[in-house]
């Protein structure tokens, strides 16, 4: 089968263009990491499955993957430039203590610890060394969509592994310099090695010119021209031609993209280059992923399981405890210090751009390579599994309550449930009349913020009967319920009605679809957490484009109308009741068109009410 899809290729290359394998990378990439990303195995080893399965370790669709991998790096290069982006100095500064202290300390000492394991393990010092920091990079791409899952990008722990991952992906730019410097050179003399440092810090002077005194203009010129395409094009430029000078003066062309990065990191086209470069990013990205796994010869594995299954266990064992030391060291819990160890204990996708690399260098060869990417891929199969594993063992993480009152026997008439944004502002009116307010919330965080501002905030979790009862819930007049969670907001709204019937219950909703559920439960008053600020934004709007003060009133309370009458339609007949109300722009082509429009404003109709 195999066979005769090569032979179709190749009749198709007689004719053109080839698509079979452009078509095949496509659709091997669409189905694997949907699947991948479901099973939660990540994106990345999704790509590299699919890569397995169409290299000469599978079918053999592709048979050259080097040609392949050759294309695809400009994806890292434009990685590397998307980064360079994010280096701002000001956001450096902010996280210097734990990036440049925190990751430095665990990129260092892991790095050198696993340097060992690679000298014990029988690889030579320089081979080991880059076996080593390849997987001491660990997989940004797995770490952060855990992260992201959780919600815990911007919590203390996740910016403590935010800033070391960051550190990281620093790191990569001085590391495939060291691995340039450290390949096999024939012997030159002084002069053509002080010619050859000359030409390449000759190259960071020009660049860093450039940057500062020729980009922001030239992009200045491309926005003028308003076509989209021309400053997609300019981004490119900039992008490979800052690779290719660095290229073609010896260094090497990811830093080069870097560099380029960071000159722009304040330019005020910044997140215009960036959306630009973004698709080409995504896309060469996850090509070079797919080439990895192409190029992954099971050949070499199956021959040398047992150093890969070796290497697996001591380098992620070694990794583990010393980064589970470092965060004790530095004042870290047991919880998120082994939570940490797990979730950073596996390589990287950046090994794969440093092995490469260092094949292209000639300080490994191709075996040596495969048992290498083999090690890594293998300790991000794991890590998910790990992960469960931890969390099924570990008794789950409680929060301190240090300076936090629990609630009880509170005795408000205003119990208020959440104290983020929409119940800071809400509280306002209650306690500007002199009602006296209860507050409970279950964020220590939050609540601990609040103090400094004179609030006074008691934890407790609104979802739970006990701590309705504890927080005075049966005794007030007024129950609000702000929380920033639909589900949380129902459940709360669903005991208040079960179980204090006579109190009034007023619900921050989320959406229309929320409000119709929270109408269906009983609760006294609903609003949606973004209408009144929607229809404000909306009045200044039309203010902005010359309607009077009567005028932007009418046509705010008309839409306040025509809302509430909606609202009443769908609850009897389901969301897509009363469409008809809705003021749609499908209105002006059907005037442009001759056609008289359907709705009208409803302020009008009762001004003709009022005529007639």
């Amino acid at each position: 089968m195999a066979g005769e899809l090569a032979g179709h290729a190749g009749d198709a290359a007689n004719h053109g263009i080839d698509l079979i394998p452009i078509v095949a990378l496509l659709a091997a990439a669409a189905i694997a990491v949907p699947i991948f990303k479901r099973l939660g195995l990540g994106s990345v080893l999704g790509y590299l499955a699919a890569g397995l399965l169409l290299g000469p370790s599978g079918i053999a669709l592709i048979a050259d993957p080097s040609s392949v991998l050759a294309a695809s790096e400009l994806g890292v290069v434009l990685f590397l430039f998307i980064i360079g982006l994010e280096m701002e100095p000001s956001k450096l500064w902010a996280l210097r203590k734990q990036i440049f202290g925190l990751g430095v300390i665990q990129v260092g000492l892991c790095g050198a610890l696993l340097t060992g394991v690679g000298i014990l393990l029988g690889f030579a010092p320089v081979v080991a060394f880059v076996f080593g920091m390849g997987f001491v990079l660990t997989s940004t791409a797995i770490v952060m969509q855990i992260l992201g899952e959780r919600g815990e990008l911007n919590s203390p722990s996740g910016q403590k592994m935010v800033s070391v991952l960051l550190l990281e992906d620093l790191a990569i730019v001085p590391l495939l310099g060291v691995v340039a410097l450290l390949a096999p050179h024939e012997e030159i003399s002084l002069t053509t090695r002080l010619i050859s440092v000359g030409v390449a810090v000759g190259a960071i002077v020009l660049l860093i010119f450039l940057g500062r005194r020729i980009m922001n203009p030239f992009f200045g010129i491309l926005s003028r021209a308003k076509v989209r395409e021309v400053m997609t094009a300019g981004a490119l430029l900039v992008v490979l031609g800052a690779g290719l000078l660095f290229q073609l003066s010896g260094l090497s062309m990811a830093m080069g993209a870097f560099m380029a990065g960071v000159l722009l990191s304040t330019s005020t086209f910044r997140h215009q280059l960036e959306a630009d470069v973004e698709p080409f990013r995504g896309l060469l990205l996850g090509l070079f992923f797919l080439a990895v796994g192409m190029s992954l010869d099971l050949g070499i594995v199956g021959e040398n399981w047992q150093i890969i299954a070796l290497s697996v266990v001591a380098y992620m064992l070694v990794k583990a405890v010393a980064i589970y030391v470092i965060a004790r060291v530095l004042k870290s819990d047991h919880a998120e210090a082994l939570e940490r160890a797990v979730l950073m204990g596996q390589g990287g996708e950046f090994a794969f751009v440093l092995y490469t690399t260092a094949v292209t260098a000639g300080i490994i060869d191709g075996p040596t390579n495969a048992i290498f990417t083999a090690t890594v891929i293998v300790s991000m199969v794991l890590t998910p599994f790990a992960i469960i594993a931890m969390q099924k063992l570990m008794p789950k993480r409680v929060q301190s309550l240090d300076g936090v009152e629990l609630a009880d026997g509170l005795n408000g008439s205003v119990l208020m449930i959440g104290f983020g944004r929409f119940g800071q502002i809400a509280s306002q009116s209650l306690l500007g009349k002199g009602h006296k307010v209860s507050i409970i919330d279950n964020d220590v965080e939050m609540i601990q913020a609040a103090q400094p501002f004179g609030f006074k905030i008691y934890y407790g979790d609104g979802t739970r009967l006990d701590v309705l009862h504890a927080a005075g819930a049966g005794n007030a007049d007024l129950v609000l319920v702000c929380v920033n969670k639909k589900d949380d907001a129902t459940k709360i709204a669903q005991l208040l009605r079960h179980e204090f019937p006579l109190v009034k219950v007023m619900v921050r909703s989320y959406d229309r679809g929320h409000a119709i559920e929270l109408r269906e439960i009983g609760v006294d008053f609903e609003l949606r957490e973004t209408f009144e600020s929607a229809l404000q934004f909306g009045a200044h709007a039309i203010r902005v484009m010359g309607a009077d003060e009567i005028e932007i009133e009418e046509m705010i309370e008309g839409v306040r109308v025509r809302d509430r009458a909606r609202f009443e339609a769908q609850v009897l007949g389901g969301v897509t009741a009363g469409t008809g109300l809705l003021l749609s722009n499908a209105e002006d082509q059907a005037r442009e068109s001759g056609i008289a429009p359907t709705v009208k404003p409803v302020a009008a109709e009762e001004k003709e009410e009022r005529a007639n």
